[in-house]
């Protein structure tokens, strides 16, 4: 009998994928006894394992058997998504596993099981990677959650070709649809169909990890459309990167109702979200979309004539801008009806804030701040120069400014539901489900690791706090305030500079010594989250001195083995879990670590709360505000109404 050896190369290749198929089946059935298999959608999209090998080949195999595992074992109850991390050793693992949203949880265990077997098949190289049509794992012996585009990125076009331009065009509406919108959708994925002209029908997804911000599942699909833009006439196509996944076909490979309705994801102003691609879709098609993109114009052009009231017209306008914008003191005055205490909102340490209409239409926060004081004008400056050119869901918009008045004016977009803090301590105290603090706790994460990491600059906020965390109409989290943010130049791990901050929510090393590092935002990030889960603020005299300090009082709990005693009283227990809610807190105290390489980055932290798997990193006693031996900060430019003392755990 011919033994495999004897076989040829391909042949032997052959029965291997037929073996183990046969393999994933019987796999899949074992872990979902009562489900069937319909279609993992295991075609090979991109694999491959790093050159390097770990040190500690011994220990690492045994992470890399825990992490997977891990995985299996969370698929179980999350079928689509999940991770593990084993740091047991100088060769830690962390591992990600996604799956397509539209797969059946059995046809997820089989993508599983496939991609299992290659990244198994890497032996020990620090890191492996298997993409397929339903699914994605991914492991490395570095953090990597939060990256979203990397060298490597690729866009497969099929072999079948359409014929006529019209299928192009309903390509290229429905990727752009898709890459508008996915950033929004709940859990970064999309799938739709559009159809063109005649029998043209086209269906696509998008999908992101759901461990990247939304800025960065937005960049990831803005090179995967460009990966695939050319593609057409060719029926179907990949786009495959580090963060995201893109596919389109004029074969329907989704159930039905799947399908979702982009338009309530994307914003009115369907222009803007097009500029961005506008020039690729010219340059592929021609002639041919001229006559459209001029209509476009045409009409983008009479809607401004038609709105504009004026110079009126000119403030509007202003608002669609990505950049902030110098507006008139008249427009400010008259939009804030003269700055009348019935529109005022509120008011802090630099001035008044104030609700507005510009055009009679657009509600927008106008701050008023006086003229006359040094900090004053550096606070205006920090506002204008470093957030007017940033943009992220879970940071305020700053839509212009005033200097030329008898006062400086900052305009933001408006948030119907002001700040946090008086959801927590406030009128509305015990307003707030599990759910909605949660998302809360999340999309600060967010923003901050956009400041720290994401964006170009790297900007450090310093005077995270409750009030300085405002709620739109729905509830999400923006961060707030910028007038006392600096920037950190890429080549330094932190500066030395007087103190500008709140005491209790600023970190000790900053606070005593005037070092600041981006764990400064972390640390006050943490004490925000002990708040937000126990419904008090972080120092409160009125209450019994074992409980006066909220991290204090959270660290004893913690050592007692009794966190889920700090959970505000006015939470329904039937709406949460106390296992989540309890890590949740855990991460609140390893951000607080009084060591600063300790505290987590703010994009683990964003890894942790979305993730199952537990913390591994030894908590250690934080160094907190207690009530006694009070000790001033050795700096200056404080605006707190407390100062830091009994410096204990360090």
């Amino acid at each position: 009998m011919e033994t495999s050896t004897a076989l040829p190369k391909h042949r032997r290749r052959q029965l291997r994928r037929a073996f183990l198929h046969l393999r994933v089946l019987l796999l899949t059935v074992c872990f979902f006894a009562d489900a069937v298999v319909g279609d993992p959608q295991t075609h090979l999209l991109n694999n491959g394992c790093s050159q390097y090998n770990v040190t500690d080949r011994v220990s690492f195999l045994a992470n890399l058997n825990a992490s997977i595992s891990d995985l299996r074992s969370q698929l179980r109850t999350s079928p689509h998504f999940a991770t593990a991390q084993s740091l047991r050793s100088s060769d830690p693992v962390y591992a990600l596993f996604q799956c397509r949203d539209y797969l059946s949880p059995a046809d997820c265990a089989a993508c599983f099981t496939v991609a299992g077997e290659f990244i198994r098949g890497c032996g020990a190289a620090t890191g492996a990677r298997a993409v397929y049509d339903g699914c994605f794992l991914r492991y490395e012996s570095n953090f990597f959650f939060d990256q979203s585009t990397l060298p490597g990125k690729k866009g497969i076009c099929g072999s079948r070709s359409a014929t006529g331009a019209r299928f192009k065009l309903a390509v290229d509406e429905l990727l752009a649809d898709l890459a508008a919108a996915t950033p929004r959708a709940e859990g970064f994925f999309a799938a739709a169909e559009k159809g063109g002209a005649g029998d043209a029908m086209v269906y696509g997804v998008a999908q992101c990890l759901r461990t990247v911000s939304a800025s960065g599942c937005g960049d990831c699909l803005r090179v995967a459309y460009e990966s695939v833009k050319d593609c057409p006439p060719a029926t179907d196509a990949r786009a495959v990167d580090a963060g995201c996944f893109m596919r389109y076909s004029d074969a329907a490979f989704f159930p039905a109702n799947q399908t979702m309705d982009l338009h309530r994801l994307l914003r009115s102003d369907r222009s803007g979200r097009k500029a961005a691609i506008i020039g690729g879709v010219v340059g592929g098609v021609g002639l041919l979309l001229l006559p459209a993109v001029a209509l476009f114009l045409w009409r983008r052009r009479t809607k401004r004539i038609q709105q504009r009231d004026g110079h009126r017209g000119c403030i509007l306008a202003a608002t669609e801008l990505r950049s902030a914008t110098n507006f008139h003191y008249r427009d400010l005055k008259a939009a804030t009806q003269n700055f009348s205490d019935e529109n005022k909102l509120g008011g802090g340490g630099f001035g008044d804030v104030y609700k507005g209409f510009l055009n009679n239409e657009i509600i927008v926060a106008v701050k008023k701040l006086a003229i006359g004081s040094d900090r004053v004008q550096e606070y205006f400056k920090n506002e204008v120069k470093l957030i007017s050119n940033v943009h992220h869901r879970n940071l305020v918009r700053l839509l212009g400014f005033s200097s030329k008045a008898p006062a400086l004016f900052l305009v933001y977009e408006y948030m119907a539901n002001r700040s946090l803090d008086n959801f927590l301590f406030g009128e509305k105290h015990g307003t707030l489900n599990w759910q909605q603090r949660f998302d809360i706790i999340l999309g600060m994460a967010r923003g901050l690791a956009y400041l720290h990491e994401e964006f170009h600059v790297r900007i450090i906020h310093r005077d995270i706090k409750s009030s300085n965390i405002l709620l739109d109409d729905n509830l999400q989290a923006k961060v707030a305030d910028f007038g006392l943010a600096t920037l950190i130049p890429g080549d330094q791990s932190h500066l030395s500079t007087k103190f500008a901050g709140t005491l209790g929510y600023t970190a000790p090393e900053y606070a005593i010594r005037g070092q600041l590092s981006e764990k400064v935002d972390t640390y006050g990030y943490g004490v925000v989250v002990l708040e937000i889960i126990s419904g008090r603020k972080n120092n409160d005299m009125k209450l019994e001195p074992t409980k006066q300090c909220l991290l204090e009082w959270a660290w004893r709990l913690y050592e007692e083995g009794k966190l889920i005693d700090l959970v505000d009283a006015t939470l329904n227990p039937n709406e949460y879990k106390a296992v989540e809610v309890t890590k949740v807190i855990k991460i609140a105290l390893l951000c607080t670590q009084s060591e600063v390489p300790a505290r987590p980055t703010m994009s683990l932290v964003v890894a942790y709360l979305l993730t199952l798997s537990e913390i591994e990193q030894q908590l250690t006693k934080p160094t907190f505000i207690g009530s006694t031996s009070r000790v001033t900060p050795a700096v200056s430019h404080s605006t707190a109404s407390v100062t830091i003392s009994d410096f204990s755990g360090r």
